[in-house]
């Protein structure tokens, strides 16, 4: 059996092999030490060289040839895949928890910072891709109308822009759970899945991932399956789009209803839908004590962009953004 010092060293390690997988760029000790602090591990610089030493040796990194940066290697990210897969469960939800509460956006003042999902396009592709997603944004779908560009070598949401592409940052629904926090109202999000769209409206739901006990983001399952029929959706009023289902306590209803009007009113988001506790919303299952909530995603245009068969790739819930720096989509076209 491993031993708990053992595990306690795999865990940290596996901690790291994260923040070097997310960085696009070598990362040296200094700043790793502070990522973990972010996530409730406190390694100081020192430590964090050691453990550095050690994936070295294994093979999981290797020095970028200055100072102390190091980049990750193949089989880092083959480990990081495979590794204390039970320490991941739960993962997403955590990532909910820490964005909705590094959100600062104030929707009197329009500054702070907001969750984003950024997707990135290749170069010659994106004006092709930008037609797509126009019917996307036109029928409301997306979590919200404002986006953010960037080209290639800048940095967007913490995602830096490979060569030869474009990154679209768009508003992550956990922007819904932050603002809701901020104003002392809890979310707690509890499914993302595909959301059933019928004559325009919500349906139905017809697949959940429950974000507790999930290690991979729901969106990326159903995109990568092909699952979503979002451009019907856009363009008949028929399809499945991605969404997710979100719990508040039932004596704050009409404060959340309240901020989610106002949060429309600024463009922060482009629908939500809220049921009073003891009403069933989209086929869940209601809560006496609980007041449902529906958000669509950030990602919904990207999704309708894969199915058309174009290349992009996803980053669900990769940070935050400036609120200053988000635009509407139709300044795009």
């Amino acid at each position: 059996m491993i031993g708990q010092e053992t595990r306690d060293v795999e865990r940290k390690i596996t901690a790291i092999l994260k923040i070097l997988s997310d960085a696009q760029a070598p990362m040296g000790s200094r700043l790793i030490s502070g990522l973990l602090e972010e996530q409730g591990i406190y390694l100081g610089e020192r430590a964090v060289r050691y453990h550095l030493k050690i994936m070295d040796e294994r093979g999981l990194t290797r020095s970028a040839g200055h100072k102390d940066g190091r980049t990750i290697l193949g089989p880092g990210l083959e480990e990081l895949r495979n590794s204390l897969v039970t320490d991941k469960i739960g993962f997403v939800g955590s990532r909910i928890e820490r964005l909705a509460y590094q959100t600062n956006v104030g929707l009197r003042s329009g500054t702070g910072r907001i969750p984003v999902d950024v997707s990135l396009f290749t170069h010659d592709e994106f004006p092709a891709a930008l037609k797509i997603m126009k019917s996307v944004f036109a029928a409301g779908l997306s979590s919200s109308s404002l986006v953010a560009l960037a080209g290639e070598g800048n940095n967007l949401g913490g995602i830096v822009v490979p060569a030869g592409q474009v990154g679209l940052a768009t508003v992550c629904n956990v922007a819904v759970n932050g603002c809701l926090l901020k104003s002392g109202i809890p979310a707690y999000a509890r499914f993302g899945g595909l959301l059933q769209i019928k004559e325009w409206q919500p349906f139905r739901f017809v697949d959940l991932v429950e974000f507790s006990g999930s290690t991979i983001e729901p969106s990326d399952i159903f995109i990568a399956g092909r699952m979503t029929s979002v451009i019907h959706a856009a363009t008949d009023g028929h399809g499945k789009v991605l969404a997710g289902y979100h719990e508040i306590p039932m004596l704050s209803f009409n404060r959340a209803d309240e901020l989610l009007q106002r949060m429309r009113s600024s463009g922060l988001i482009s629908q939500a839908f809220l049921a009073r506790p003891g009403e069933k919303i989209c086929e869940i299952p209601f809560n006496h004590e609980k007041a449902g909530l529906v958000s669509l995603s950030g990602l919904n245009a990207a999704a309708a962009v894969a199915e058309s068969g174009m290349a992009v790739s996803n980053h669900a819930m990769c940070g935050l953004l400036d609120v200053s720096r988000l635009r509407p989509f139709v300044e795009l076209l």
